[in-house]
C-alpha cells in the first residue's frame, strides 16, 4: 500500500472511531451553532465576481465548451470540465474584496490553479465529499473518462493517486459512464450499461462488487446508468438514473432495488436529493422539466419545473441552495431559473451568458453560486473561418454573489 493510500485509511479509521466520530461531530455541531447561516435574497439580481473565458481558447478551435462545475466541499475552489478533456481547478480568492467585472474584458480574473488531462472525453468527475484544504490527504476528485479506468486525481499537486479498473467479458477496460463517493466517503458507485460497481477506496485495481439494475423477473432499470445520486440524510438510499428515462432507488448496503420512478421524456443526466431526503429531483436531456418527487408515496410527480433544455442531448447540471429552500437552474435560453422548492413556483432568473448555460453550482455556505457554459458547434468545411471568435459571454465561467441576510435576520447585506 502506497504512502498516500494508507494515509486516506488513518483518515478513515480516525473518523469511524466512536470517541473521535462522537467529538469530531460535537465539535461541528459547536461551529454550525455559532455559524450563521447566509439566506440568499433573490429578489435582487446577483453581481458577477469573476469571469473566465481566455484560458479555454485553444486556438481557432471553437468546440471547447464546458460540460460542469463543481463547487469542492469546503468551497475553497471549484472544479470544471471542458471539451478539450481537461478538469480545471480554480482557487477562490479571499471574499469580501471582490469588484464587478465585465464580460468584455481581455482578461480573466485569474488563472487556474491547477489542470488535469485526461486522454479522452470526460463522461462524469466529483469531489471527495470530505475534502478541506487544511487536510491534504483529503484534497483529492474523481473522474471518468471514454475507454479509461476511474482515476482519483491529487486535487493540490495534480497528481494520478489512484486507478480504479472494471473489465468487461472479453477482459477489455470499460469505462463508466456515471461516478460518486457514497456518503461515508468509503467507495465509489460507478454506473455501467445495466450496472453498477462499486469499488473500496482503498483498494485501488480491479477489485470490486457488481450489481446488475437488472431483476431476475426482467424487472428493473435497463440501459445506461447515467447518474447516481445519494440521500444526505445517511438513510442508506441512493438513486441511480439511466438514459432510458428511468430512476431507480435503491438501498446502499446491498442494492436492494426498492422501486422504479418512470416519467421523464428524456434519458436521465442528472439526480439529486432534497437536504431533508425526501424528495428526489430528476432531470433528462431533449427533456424541458425537471420532476420532483416524494420517495416516501413515489407514485406521482409532485410537480415540474421548467428550463430551457428541449432541444439538447448535454447534461444540465441543477443545484440545491444550502438552506435547501430553493432550485437553480440553467438552460440553453443563457439564463439561470431559481424554483422555491416548497411550492415549485418561480422566483426569479438572471443571464449567465449568451450560451447554453450547462453548469450551475452553489457554494456550499457563502451566498454565492459559479456557472458553466457552452456546446458543440458543428462548422462545416465550407463555412469554416480561420478569424471565428467567441465573445467573452460563450463558452465561460463565472462567479455570482447575492445579497443575502443571516439565519434569524431580516436584515439583508448588499453586495452590489
Amino acid at each position: 500500500m502506497s504512502e498516500t493510500e494508507s494515509m486516506i485509511v488513518e483518515e478513515e479509521e480516525n473518523r469511524s472511531n466512536p470517541t473521535g466520530g462522537a467529538a469530531a461531530e460535537a465539535a461541528m455541531n459547536d461551529e454550525q451553532q455559532s455559524y450563521a447561516w447566509p439566506v440568499i435574497q433573490f429578489n435582487s439580481p446577483p453581481q458577477r465576481t469573476y469571469h473566465f473565458y481566455n484560458q479555454f481558447r485553444t486556438g481557432p478551435n471553437p468546440n471547447n465548451f464546458f460540460k460542469g462545475v463543481k463547487w469542492s466541499p469546503d468551497g475553497s475552489c471549484f472544479l470544471t470540465s471542458s471539451e478539450d478533456n481537461s478538469l480545471r481547478i480554480f482557487n477562490l480568492p479571499d471574499y469580501g474584496n471582490d469588484v464587478p467585472v465585465n464580460v468584455a474584458a481581455e482578461e480573466d480574473s485569474f488563472t487556474s490553479n491547477l489542470m488535469v488531462g485526461e486522454g479522452e472525453s470526460v463522461y462524469d468527475f466529483c469531489w471527495y465529499p470530505y475534502m478541506s484544504a487544511s487536510d491534504l490527504v483529503t484534497c483529492v476528485f474523481a473522474s471518468t473518462t471514454r475507454d479509461h479506468p476511474i482515476h482519483l486525481w491529487d486535487a493540490v499537486s495534480g497528481e494520478l493517486r489512484c486507478t480504479y479498473r472494471a473489465y468487461d467479458a472479453m477482459d477489455e477496460i470499460t469505462a463508466a459512464f456515471s461516478i460518486a463517493f457514497n456518503p461515508a466517503g468509503t467507495k465509489i458507485f460507478a454506473g455501467y450499461n445495466k450496472l453498477v460497481r462499486i469499488f473500496d477506496l482503498h483498494r485501488p485495481g480491479r477489485d470490486f462488487g457488481q450489481h446488475s439494475t437488472l431483476q431476475g423477473n426482467k424487472e428493473g432499470q435497463t440501459g445506461i446508468i447515467s447518474a447516481i445520486a445519494f440521500s444526505p440524510t445517511h438513510s442508506g438510499m441512493l438513486a441511480l438514473g439511466s438514459y432510458r428515462q428511468t430512476t431507480g432507488i435503491y438501498r446502499e448496503d446491498n442494492m436492494e432495488l426498492l422501486y422504479v420512478l418512470h416519467g421523464q421524456e428524456g434519458g436521465i443526466t442528472h439526480i439529486q436529493f432534497s437536504k431533508d431526503g425526501n424528495y428526489l429531483y430528476t432531470g433528462g436531456r431533449k427533456d424541458p422539466y425537471i420532476l420532483c418527487w416524494d420517495i416516501r408515496k413515489s407514485v406521482d410527480v409532485v410537480y415540474k419545473l421548467y428550463r430551457s433544455s428541449e432541444h439538447t442531448n448535454q447534461r444540465i447540471f441543477f443545484d440545491i441552495e444550502p438552506c435547501g429552500q430553493h432550485l437553480g437552474t440553467g438552460g440553453q435560453d443563457g439564463f439561470v431559473h431559481v424554483y422555491d422548492l416548497q411550492t415549485g413556483q418561480w422566483i426569479t432568473s438572471f443571464q449567465a451568458a449568451q450560451d447554453t448555460v450547462n453548469g450551475f453550482s452553489f457554494h456550499p455556505f457563502m451566498p454565492m453560486t459559479v456557472t458553466s457554459s457552452g456546446h458543440r458547434r458543428f462548422i462545416g468545411p465550407d463555412n469554416y473561418d480561420e478569424d471565428f471568435c467567441l465573445r467573452g459571454d460563450e463558452n465561460c465561467a463565472s462567479v455570482w454573489s447575492f445579497d443575502f441576510a443571516s439565519l434569524g435576520n431580516g436584515d439583508a447585506i448588499n453586495t452590489n
